[in-house]
């Protein structure tokens, strides 16, 4: 994919298909998105609230959307902005840029709370480990009777 080639200036990409476009990935952190929102094709990169500014100076569009809830539709937007134009001509005119998206990307994972380990069974005390024993032999199944036969008479 041409938009991998693009970004490899910070790292080896893959492209997986999302959402009916692709995320563009490097070392499993998600920093660019390629998606049709009407206007054909377009790659889109991570920012943030501190380079939405120069996103904007650029003239990029933001990712925006409308999702309809209860009936309701209202535009929904992502922290995502289209890569500028001339930056689309090379990977060396998109390095800074692809930078810029995959630190908004680290910052963006640093944020989130860590995830809690899941919690590990607490071993069974000798005791208890011999009253579910017990409690196991006490519950197996006894075989049924013979049926009865029928005497003649």
């Amino acid at each position: 994919m041409y938009c991998c080639e693009l970004l490899s200036g910070v790292g080896p990409c893959i492209a997986k298909r999302m959402f009916g476009g692709f995320g563009i990935s490097t070392d499993g952190l998600t920093f660019a998105l390629v998606a049709d929102l009407g206007s054909g094709e377009t790659l889109w990169l991570k920012a943030d609230d501190e380079t939405r500014g120069l996103f904007e100076a650029e003239g990029c569009g933001r990712f925006t959307y409308e999702m309809t809830r209860n009936g309701v539709s209202a535009p929904h937007s992502l922290g995502y902005y289209s890569a500028p134009e001339e930056a689309m001509e090379s990977p060396a005119l998109m390095l800074p840029w692809a930078r810029l998206a995959l630190e908004c990307a680290l910052k963006a994972r640093a944020a989130k709370p860590a995830k809690k380990p899941k919690a590990k069974p607490k071993p069974k005390t000798t005791q208890q480990a011999g009253a579910a024993a017990k409690t196991k032999t006490k519950t197996k199944a006894k075989p049924k009777a013979a049926p009865a036969k029928k005497s003649r008479a």
